[in-house]
């Protein structure tokens, strides 16, 4: 007998190409896909090249306006945004050279304040078009120029009557009359005094404004020189009184003038000139301090309200 056998199914035979290829395939696909996916990450992070950022420069025009009239006076063009008010002031120079930079104070508005020469003019700038305020200051000095002149003058004027000049004193007189200790060391402190300021201008104090009116100087040298000459006539004047406590009195007070010069001064000399002179002198030392500390509060401490005193407890 034979047994019928039953059909055996059909065998799978792979095809090492068609594997291969559809490997490829797929792994041609991944390979796109990641590259692509980077692509879009990466798109937000692509930088433009230099040329494109500084293919274009921004300058602002600067027009100057007369501040009573406010007729145009010129247009200043072509400044850089890293300028400053200094140097717009060097070209308004050279396109009007009567004004000088020091003479030259801009404002931004009419009533404003005078800005100041280090101010960043892109920074006021709401436009391509800046319009500030001519003000002429009038003549201008330095500020060393002029501390080292009011201070240089009560130094020399002081001396010229203390060696008593025949054309402020008689001489006859002069030599007759014995000179007081006190005169010698009025003298002194004096000196000592104003070359101390010379020597605090020269070494020490640093300007924040470059330049003052000249009108400044000529009222601060009438006011310091008269007031010298003043006290120096009667303290050097051969009839001159020494103090009333005598040597005690005398002592102690060129011991304060380390402290409070002019008012310890006025007890050593005990002469009116010294003593008017010195209550001027708290009374405008006061007021400067005052300004003074409220534009420190005002620019470190803008809480604080607190006042300062000019002598403690007493004022």
């Amino acid at each position: 007998m034979h047994q019928r056998q039953k059909p055996s199914a059909p065998e799978r035979t792979s095809d090492p190409a068609a594997d291969g290829g559809a490997l490829s395939m797929s792994h041609n696909d991944s390979r796109s896909l990641l590259n692509f996916s980077q692509l879009v990450l990466s798109a937000g992070q692509i930088k433009p090249s230099p040329a494109l950022k500084h293919s274009k420069i921004t300058y602002f025009e600067v027009e100057i306006l007369d501040m009573q009239s406010k007729k145009q006076i010129c247009i200043v063009d072509k400044v850089p945004p890293a300028s400053t008010v200094l140097d717009v002031k060097h070209k308004f120079h050279k396109a009007c050279p009567q004004w000088y930079p020091s003479r030259v104070g801009l404002q931004l508005e009419r009533n404003g304040p005078f800005l100041k020469d280090s101010i960043n003019i892109q920074s006021l700038a709401v436009s391509s078009i800046i319009t500030l305020y001519f003000t002429d200051l009038g003549q201008q000095v330095g500020w060393t120029t002029f501390f080292l002149t009011e201070y240089t003058g009560p130094l020399l004027i002081y001396l010229l009557f203390y060696i008593r000049l025949s054309t402020i004193y008689d001489q006859v007189e002069s030599r007759k009359n014995f000179r007081h200790p006190v005169v010698h060391l009025a003298c002194f402190c004096h000196c000592l005094h104003y070359i101390r300021h010379l020597l605090e201008t020269l070494f020490v104090h640093k300007f924040s404004e470059g330049h003052t009116p000249l009108k400044n100087m000529i009222k601060g040298c009438a006011f310091y020189w008269g007031f010298t000459s003043w006290i120096a006539y009667y303290i050097n004047h051969p009839r001159y009184t020494p103090p009333s406590f005598g040597h005690r009195q005398v002592s102690y007070a060129a011991l304060a003038f380390l402290a409070g010069s002019w008012i310890s001064f006025t007890v050593m000399t005990q002469t009116l000139p010294v003593g008017i002179f010195a209550f001027l002198m708290v009374i405008q030392m006061s007021l400067w301090a005052q300004k003074k500390h409220k534009l420190y509060l005002k620019r470190f401490y803008p809480e604080v309200r607190r006042k300062a005193a000019m002598i403690p407890i007493i004022f």
